[in-house]
């Protein structure tokens, strides 16, 4: 009676680790789906793609009910272990593996548990700052500027970020006119902040910061109109300095909440 416990616990705990797991990510992700938030995780373009996956899974799990509870991990063969030494089955090797199983069901479950609970949020300004060092410079577009023929009224965040960074002529853009979205986060002059924004090539784990500066002060910390998070709207002029440098000096600022789809693409 107990070996038979122990086994039907150890196919509760494999059916989980395996099938259990998959169809509660397949539910969040068709719920983010439905809701309009998977956005917040992966680009539009593999939306669709992520969803086919997660109907898949789910007619998956409902055809494997049909199976017997422990089938999944019956091989139709015992790889021997009816012969083998039983000191040698009770291995510490076994014992360690075990072990590893056991630890990485626990952190998966709760990675998992965690998806199904917490609410959906985006990824946020302190991290957009950590990564702005060691970001690279987006060349979203930017082939299209050093030509000289870009239709600069199409550009968010991103591509502006990148003609500020490259642009070998940059009287070529003094003048245009732009309306950006972005947070607030500190510029490298005092009278001026960055307007920052996420830019996402598959999913969330490539997401870098994007910025350009705008004449504004910054708020105080916690306080003022434009504290580093707080997200605004933009519509202003590009101008160039004497020195070649790009900025964006506004017209028009407003405070805004933060967009159901924070980043650009």
């Amino acid at each position: 009676m107990a070996e038979q416990s122990r086994t039907r616990w150890r196919a509760l705990g494999s059916r989980w680790l395996g099938l259990g797991l998959a169809v509660v990510i397949s539910i969040v992700t068709l719920g983010l789906g439905v809701a309009g938030q998977l956005t917040l995780y992966i680009s539009p373009e593999s939306i669709w793609f992520a969803c086919a996956g997660a109907v898949v899974v789910l007619a998956g799990a409902i055809w494997s009910c049909t199976l017997p509870l422990g089938a999944e991990v019956d091989h139709g063969h015992d790889h021997g272990l009816d012969d083998a030494d039983p000191d040698a089955v009770a291995s510490p090797r076994r014992a360690l593996k075990l072990a590893g199983t056991i630890s990485a069901g626990i952190v998966a479950s709760g990675v998992v548990v965690a998806a199904l609970v917490l609410p959906p949020a985006s990824l946020s300004v302190e991290l957009a700052m950590s990564r702005a060092d060691a970001a690279g410079t987006l060349f979203a577009g930017a082939d299209t500027p050093t030509l000289g023929v870009a239709d600069t009224t199409t550009f968010g965040v991103g591509e502006w970020s990148s003609v500020f960074a490259t642009a070998t002529r940059p009287e070529a853009y003094d003048g245009s006119t732009v309306t950006l979205t972005g947070f607030v986060t500190p510029g490298d002059e005092a009278d001026a902040v960055n307007l920052t924004r996420m830019i996402i090539t598959h999913c969330v784990i490539d997401a870098q910061p994007a910025a350009v500066p705008v004449s504004v002060a910054a708020g105080e910390s916690g306080s003022g109109e434009f504290a580093t998070g707080q997200w605004i709207e933009v519509t202003g002029t590009v101008t160039a300095d004497s020195d070649g440098s790009l900025r964006v000096v506004p017209t028009s600022v407003v405070a805004i909440d933060e967009p159901g789809d924070p980043y650009e693409y």
